[in-house]
Order: C-alpha cells, then structure tokens, then sequence
C-alpha cells in the first residue's frame, strides 16, 4: 500500500467530516427558522483496490445532503393549518357580527317596547301635545336603532370585501414564488442531488398558501409540484401559476365573489367547493352568516313598520283625517342578473309584513311558459319551486309585478327585507298626526239593566266602513254556558249575530262569521234588552283614545314572521321581543359553535405541526452531540493525514540519501 493512498484516506475523511460539520452547523443555524427541514450528509464507502495482499479500502464517499422531510406529515400539517385559519376567521368575524345585536337598554327589543310604552300617556291623554311629542321622539330613537345596525352591517360587508382583496393579492403572491420555486427545482433536478433548501422554500409556502385557501399538491416527475384548490382548480402547474379575483356578486355591487383568472377567461368559484383557509371563511361568513342577519333585522323593521302603520291608517288624528304613515321603510330590492338577455323587469311590494321571511329568492322563468308563475328558490342554495303571483303573495305577503318577457336564463335575485333596516326612517314629524282616536266610538244605553261597559273599541283592518255607522248592539238572550247572544245592526240595516263571552271581542270574530274591521271588547256583563250605541268620533277625537288602545295591543301581538302551513292555516309568529331576543339567540350560538371550532381546530394545527416538527426539525441536543461526534472524527483525520505526510518525508529523506 503506497504513502499516496494513506494520503488519500486522511483527505476523504478529513472531507467527510467536514461536510458533516459543514451540515450539522446549518442546522444549528436553521433551528428556529420556520419549515426547514433538518439536513444529514450520507457517506458511503467505495470499493476497495484489491492488491496480492487483499482489498484494501478507499476511504470515504460524501454521496449527498438529505433533509428529513415526510410528506404525508407535511400535508397534515397543511390540511390542519387551514382549517385553523377557517375556523379563527370565522369566530372574529362573527364575534363583530354579536356586536350588531346588543341585549338589554341598547337592544332594539327594548326601543320597540318604550316606543310602545309612550303611548299609555297618550292613552290617557289624547290631546296632550308633550305625551304626543315622547311617541315621536321614541320612534325617532327605534328608526335610530335600526340604522345604526343596519349601517354596521354594511360595514361588515365592505370589511369583507376589503379583507377578501388583501388575502387575493397574498395568494396570488405566494402562487407566484412557488411557481418560481417549481422553475428553480426543475432546473436543479438535473444534477440528481436533492435541491434541500428550495424544498424547504416551497413547502414553506404552500404551508401559507394554506393559510388562505386550502389545496392539494401533486408532484411531478421533473421535481415541480401542481399546486390546486376548490375541488381540483389549477392554482400553479409547473413554472405557471394562475391568479384569483375578488369580482363582484352579479346581482349586487356591495358583495364579492372569488373568480380565478383562466386561458378563456374569469371563472367563478363557488364557496361550497373550498375548504379551508381565511378566504372561504369570508365567502361563506358573508354569504351565510351577515346576509342572514341583515334579514333577520330587515324582517323585524318590516314587520313593525308595516303594523304600526297599519294601525295609524285605522285611526284618526286630531285634525279628523286618517292617521298618515309614522315609518317609512324602502321597497323591495329585486336585481337583475348582469347575464339576463330578456327585458323583462320585476318589482315586489310587501301586501303583509307578518308573513314576510327573514330569506332570500332567485326568481327565474317557469319552463311552461305559465303567465305569472316563477321558479322561486331560497337563496344561496335552496331547491327551486314552481309558484305563481298568488301563491307568493300568500306564502310570503310579497306581491310581484313583471314587465316585458323573461328569457330561460334570466334571474333576479329577490331580498324582502335586507334594506329594510338601513332605510328605517320616522315619517311623521307633526305630533298632531299621530291617530290616537279611533274611527268609532261606543256609549251604553241609558236604559242597560247589566254592568257591561266599553273597555276598548278601535279598527282592527281595513274592513271597517265608517260610512256603516252609527250602528247598533243588542244582547239578546242568556245561554246555559252564561254567554250571552247578540246582534249588530249597521246603518244600512244588515245584521249579524253572534255569542259573546268574558274576555271576547264583538266584531271581530271571524270564527263566527263575524268581521267587521272593529273590534268592542266589555268591562261587566250584559243583560238581555242592553245596547251599546256605535257611532263615528269625527266630534270627540281629542277625548277619543281607542287606537293608542289598539298600539298598546301590539307589545302583545305576534306579528313577525308568521309562516303558512301544509293546512294553509298561520303560525303564531313572534312579538317584536321574542323575535329580538331569537335573533340575539340565533347569532350567539353561532358565535358559541365558531370558537368551539376554532378552539378544536387550533389545538390539532398545533399538535399536527408538532408532530412534523417533530419528524423534520432541528433537535439542538442531539447536534450537539453529533457536532462532537464529527469533530472528534474530523482530528482523528487530520492526524491519518499527519502520520501519512511524516512517512512520506521519511521516505523522501531515504531516497536523498
């Protein structure tokens, strides 16, 4: 065995162990850099030379630079990253949305109550101008409240909009610099050595790519990865990589929708088909979430607008004319969609703001070609349903009015309700106008035997005919069960008889075939022969307080959200607070379940990046170790080398002899 061959075994593992030095300080360096994966050198051993004397060994071979990397961890990683990201954005945005639906003072349930309560002074004085005035500065103060949740709604919806762009500009960044990483990779893939810290780059940022929108990867075999979200869209392929858009809701401006930009140009994305990632959580936050609140607080601002004024329009002010509108609320908003071709136009009024639903409809052309009848379907995702005009009016109290022709494709989206809170407004600014009086009034005949007085009496719907009075009640015999029969006679001399018991009301009481628009309830008992005198109260509306009565009534009236049934008959609906206080309840167990999710979620993001760490990262003590290791291998080396290079001087001293 030549001198030269101990020279070349001290050089190869003087070599060896310095790469491994050279790898192990690296990793030492990388340690708390985020996705670096820990690196080792793989040594091997050449064949040996084989001599007379045997083989004889030819040191050392450095064969490449690994780095510990799993690929099923690493997409758990990911996979769990995003769904963090979801579930965290969804419980913020949220938690702003519980913010829209305060409890207690501030709540609009209680606006609605004191604006109810201020009518009792005006109960029990009509004519008072000041107690007038509190009814109109209490409606001022709920139309104020509606606004203002309204309005914090549509800044919600432009913070949506405005969060969406900035995470599109970050994935179409990061989408960029993978396909940049794909480029350099399959360049480098070539030299048959593995590209460790590009590999790191990469992963590092599809990792926060995750972070936005959840994707899937597929490797090549050219060392590029194709990079694809929303159910199996190319995101990046090779070195090209597409870009996504914020554009907006073809029906309505103020909402956004994710596009991805393609060789033949923009294709929306739906939400269903993205999983993860901060991005679906806003497309599914607005598109669920925010639109359902602003008609839950669009329905209880219809509900009570269209009632009150209602019930203003039965009464009389005090300059004897019909009570004019105390709130004003807009229409509903029909939009088109941008892709209709026909000229066809809809519009929609609310004939019943009870059976208005806090929903909203895509109304498209019915395939048979049937004169008023519309597919309707519950929008974002609701099964369609043949209806005509009358059907909708009665399952919804929304009446509809088509011009011009719809093609097959045309579609208008139909929200009841959404604006109704923002448009919110106080009509009445004259505290005269306020109808506190109603349009009859009731007096009991001198001549009565029994205790029966009138407790109240004002118009309950628009049946009543003033032009029918004065008219005239007679109780006539006593039952077995203590009611008591009666008969109303009008001016014109029909007639109607009923039954009447305590705590009924005469007029109006259509199970009796009875429903005149008034309704007469009794304080005592008739006799039979006892008459109760109705006439008009066109002399008497300062002292008249009959309609403040029936304003009283509706605290205790269930007129939101009233649903038809399969029997067509009506549910009961909700009062104005318990269908603040199902909104308030709706809202927070959504916000309860969002951190439950984001709490759970966390938590296996956490546990799954530790377990890749775990596989892939840098352990401090263990280089430590391994760094003493090579060093003492890396001397044992250097003195190989020593040894060689002093036999080689002795010789030479031999030779000079």
């Amino acid at each position: 065995m030549s001198t030269s061959a101990l020279l070349s075994l001290g050089v190869r593992a003087m070599f060896a162990n310095q790469a491994a030095l050279q790898t192990i300080g690296q990793n030492i360096a990388n340690a708390n850099v985020a996705g670096y994966s820990r690196q080792e050198v793989v040594l091997t051993t050449p064949e040996g030379q084989f001599t007379g004397a045997g083989y004889f060994g030819k040191g050392v071979n450095v064969q490449t630079v690994t780095r510990s990397h799993n690929e099923f961890l690493t997409r758990e990683a990911a996979a769990a990253k995003s769904q963090a990201f979801m579930d965290n954005t969804m419980q913020a945005q949220l938690s702003q949305l519980e913010n829209v639906f305060p409890t207690g003072s501030d709540g609009i349930g209680q606006a609605s109550n004191d604006f109810l309560n201020a009518l009792v002074d005006v109960a029990s004085r009509p004519s008072d101008p000041s107690a007038r005035q509190v009814v109109l500065g209490k409606a001022q103060e709920l139309a104020a409240r509606f606004q203002s949740a309204g309005q914090q709604l549509a800044d919600l919806q432009s913070g949506v909009v405005s969060d969406m762009k900035a995470d599109v500009k970050t994935v179409n960044e990061l989408a960029k610099q993978i396909a940049a990483a794909n480029d350099q990779i399959a360049r480098a893939n070539g030299t048959s050595h593995s590209p460790n810290d590009l590999l790191d780059k990469r992963d590092q940022l599809v990792s926060q790519l995750s972070q936005y929108v959840q994707v899937s990867t597929v490797a090549s075999s050219d060392g590029t990865v194709g990079v694809f979200i929303g159910g199996g869209q190319r995101l990046v392929l090779g070195s090209q990589a597409q870009e996504l858009q914020v554009t907006p809701d073809p029906y309505d401006n103020s909402r956004a929708q994710l596009s991805i930009t393609e060789a033949n140009g923009t294709r929306v994305l739906d939400d269903s088909t993205l999983t993860g990632g901060s991005l679906t959580a806003l497309l599914r936050y607005q598109n669920t979430h925010l639109q359902d609140a602003r008609n839950l607080l669009g329905q209880m601002a219809t509900a009570i607008a269209t009632r009150v004024n209602e019930q203003q329009a039965l009464g009389v002010d005090l300059k004897a004319s019909a009570g004019g509108p105390l709130f004003s609320i807009a229409p509903p908003t029909v939009m088109p969609a941008i892709t209709n071709k026909g000229d066809a136009k809809l519009s929609a009024t609310i004939t019943d703001g009870s059976l208005v639903p806090a929903l909203s409809f895509v109304i498209s052309a019915d395939p048979t070609g049937t004169p008023d009848s519309y597919q309707v379907a519950v929008r974002p995702d609701g099964t369609a349903t043949t209806m005509n005009k009358d059907q909708i009016e009665k399952a919804y109290g929304i009446s509809l009015t088509m011009t011009g022709t719809m093609q097959a494709n045309d579609r208008f989206v139909l929200e009841p309700v959404a604006a109704a809170s923002t448009s919110f407004k106080r009509a009445l600014d004259d505290p005269s106008g306020l109808a506190a009086a109603a349009p009859v009034v009731g007096t009991v005949d001198v001549n009565n035997k029994g205790t029966a007085t009138v407790d109240s009496l004002y118009a309950v719907n628009p049946k009543f005919d003033k032009s029918l009075q004065p008219s005239t009640v007679q109780f006539g015999t006593v039952n077995a069960d203590q009611s008591i029969n009666y008969t109303i006679t009008l001016a014109d001399n029909t007639s109607y008889t009923g039954t009447w018991k305590a705590g009924q009301a005469i007029g109006n009481d259509p199970a009796n075939n009875v429903d005149l628009g008034f309704e007469l309830r009794l304080n005592g008992v008739p006799r039979e022969g006892d008459k109760i005198n109705l006439q008009p109260s066109d002399a008497v509306v300062s002292t008249n307080n009959g309609n403040a009565k029936a304003f009283l009534k509706l605290q205790s009236d269930t007129f939101v959200g009233k649903q038809l049934q399969a029997d067509g008959t009506l549910s009961r609906g909700q009062t104005v607070t318990e269908a603040y206080a199902a909104a308030i309840a709706d809202v927070g167990s959504r916000v309860q379940g969002a951190e439950y999710l984001a709490s759970v979620s966390t938590t296996v993001a956490s546990q799954a990046e530790a377990t890749r760490s775990g596989q892939a990262g840098v352990n401090l003590d263990e280089e430590a170790a391994r760094l003493m290791q090579f060093q003492q291998g890396y001397q044992a080396a250097a003195k190989v080398l020593q040894t060689a290079q002093t036999i080689f001087d002795q010789l030479l001293s031999i030779v000079q002899r």
